[in-house]
């Protein structure tokens, strides 16, 4: 009697990863970006001064050799305040996205193998979620913590956006549950928690990485829409903080002021063009029906 076993899914999936992001000119491409983006972000404050007082001579200052991208509204560099306005939106759109990965696939996965009524109460727990409006939410957050740390803000996004993914993850799950190597697990009576993350999850490492970094990208919208809408406090650099500081004093209508209101946007938008094009890549990649075209 022979037993059909699984392919080995997690051992080649980091290597299909690098194949397809260094192989396609896109790809990598966008590996520069994320990466260029990120080594601003946290390596920058370390190697630039950031110490960056209050000035009321400099307001709205011109770029010149001193202040590369002129000053803002309160005197200070903007460059410096742009380097430091990284760190914050990309730390909270990561850890957010790593908590609305784990949600749905702890959940997805439970539903997809185990069915019957644990799936339907699951299910009506997706549907509850997504019915909590996102913006009311953070409206009432706003009122009750004047200083909502990253944190927070962080485990908020990750417990309102994980319902759709959930559900994706569920019906992959249904279609591995019948493959041949889950009942030889069952078979061999591995138990239920074991088959479901080491048998079937492994086979889905690919996807479930792709729809990370997209996490990654509506995580960074949402913190940066919550800054510019005046929903955060304005603890720290920020550059969705920057985007709402400057329309609020009106540096479209100054060219000195521009770079203080453009800075932020380029910056926010070369990462999110990098995470996008990664995903196209990986998606190349990973996806069979995909890489054979």
């Amino acid at each position: 009697m022979t037993t059909a076993t699984a392919p080995p899914p997690a051992a080649g999936v980091w290597g299909s990863i690098w194949r397809g992001l260094t192989h396609s000119t896109s790809g990598f491409v966008g590996l520069c970006l994320v990466i260029g983006v990120l080594l601003f972000s946290f390596v920058g404050p370390l190697v630039v001064d950031t110490d960056n007082p209050t000035d009321v001579s400099l307001i709205w200052g011109p770029v010149n050799a001193e202040h590369w991208l002129g000053t803002n509204h309160e005197g200070k560099d903007t460059f410096v305040q742009l380097v430091l306005g990284g760190r914050e939106p990309i730390w909270v759109g990561v850890l957010a996205a790593v908590i609305t990965v784990a949600i749905a696939v702890v959940l997805g996965g439970i539903a997809g193998y185990v069915r019957g009524r644990v799936d339907h109460l699951l299910l009506q727990l997706t549907d509850i979620t997504m019915t909590i409006p996102f913006i009311v939410l953070m409206l009432v957050v706003a009122s009750f913590y004047r200083t909502a740390s990253p944190m927070v803000v962080a485990l908020i996004i990750g417990l309102v956006t994980w319902p759709h993914l959930m559900r994706s993850i569920r019906a992959q799950v249904l279609s591995l549950r019948e493959r041949e190597f889950v009942e030889a697990a069952r078979l061999q009576d591995l138990g239920t928690a074991r088959i479901l993350f080491v048998e079937v999850m492994p086979n889905m490492a690919g996807y479930v990485f792709v729809n990370f970094i997209i996490a990654i990208t509506n995580a960074i919208y949402a913190v940066v829409g919550m800054y510019l809408l005046g929903l955060l406090p304005s603890t720290a650099d920020n550059w969705g903080l920057m985007i709402q500081q400057a329309w609020n004093n009106n540096a479209f209508l100054l060219p000195t002021a521009m770079p203080f209101l453009i800075a932020p946007m380029v910056m926010i938008m070369l990462f999110q063009i990098g995470l996008v094009t990664m995903t196209r890549s990986l998606e190349q990649a990973l996806n069979p029906r995909l890489r054979d075209r």
